[in-house]
């Protein structure tokens, strides 16, 4: 039993799809298949049932799922220890990180990284930030770089990185920007664009507005913040963005009662060994 087999096997036991699995490993759908046909052939038993599109574990699968998770991070933790005991920067990190983060914070941390240690091969998920979390947890990555949870997680580490403020951001010419001096009161009185209500950002905006008594009406919502960018530019609704996002095709509107701001750092497991690479990566994101 090898563990790619058993990778496979995770993959497609996550995703119920076969061909989710191979997007996730970078393998067609047919070298996937083959994976797990040779683990069913060695194990003598079917693990999955294939019904049309659906695929479900079998009660065999599923007494494998928990035996399996445990092999491959153990597996795992066991490369990270020997990278920590050698010393040498090299092989494998996994990361994930949020497409924001990824594009306007990540590229120069990245590119000295790299020249750095070119003998270290990058893993990199782009993924919701409570997504990447969850994942260290899991043990799936070693490393998120995203923005930090608003509650402590009890099995993460975590280091704040960047601060990054947030503003209300219109369009322009939008109906706020012509008040003398725009209130909480007003943004009530007109639709809002804001980030999905999973994700850590939106958290914090509704808090600091429910704090003031004011209850958005949310015309839409969604966890791609360049995609709220653009539903501001074309006047969709007001929102609340980075501050660093704020270019010529949004307005911010300074609201003098609400100052919000976000923490992104990096996340870690609290007990499971940083391999040589991903403490040089934290030592890399400190210093930038």
């Amino acid at each position: 039993m090898d563990t790619q087999s058993l990778q496979a096997f995770m993959e497609v036991a996550e995703s119920r799809s076969f061909s989710k699995a191979g997007e996730r490993l970078h393998l067609s759908q047919p070298a996937v298949s083959k994976r797990i046909a040779v683990l069913e052939e060695q194990l003598g038993t079917v693990l999955f049932d294939r019904v049309g599109r659906q695929v479900a574990l079998t009660d065999a699968g599923s007494t494998l799922l928990p035996f399996a998770r445990r092999a491959l991070q153990d597996m795992e933790d066991g490369r990270r220890a020997l990278s920590h005991l050698s010393g040498k920067v090299g092989g494998r990190l996994s990361v994930g990180t949020s497409h924001h983060i990824g594009l306007h914070r990540l590229p120069p941390v990245l590119r000295a990284f790299t020249g750095l240690y070119p003998e270290v091969d990058l893993d990199i998920h782009f993924m919701d930030s409570e997504d990447a979390c969850e994942a260290v947890v899991q043990g799936k990555l070693e490393i998120g770089i995203v923005t930090l949870p608003t509650l402590p997680i009890p099995q993460l580490e975590t280091a704040r990185i960047w601060a990054d403020p947030l503003a209300v951001v219109v369009m322009p010419g939008h109906p706020l920007l012509q008040l003398r001096q725009a209130g909480l009161s007003d943004l009530a009185a007109h639709p809002a664009v804001l980030p999905d209500e999973h994700t850590y950002t939106h958290r914090i905006v509704t808090e600091a507005l429910q704090a003031h008594g004011i209850h958005p009406r949310i015309r839409l919502a969604t966890n791609y913040l360049e995609t709220l960018k653009m539903l501001v530019a074309i006047g969709l609704g007001w929102s609340v963005l980075p501050c660093s996002m704020v270019d010529e095709t949004i307005r911010p509107l300074p609201i003098a009662e609400l100052s919000m701001q976000r923490e992104l750092g990096a996340v870690w497991h609290q007990r499971r060994t940083l391999s040589a690479s991903a403490r040089a990566l934290l030592r890399q994101l400190q210093a930038s």
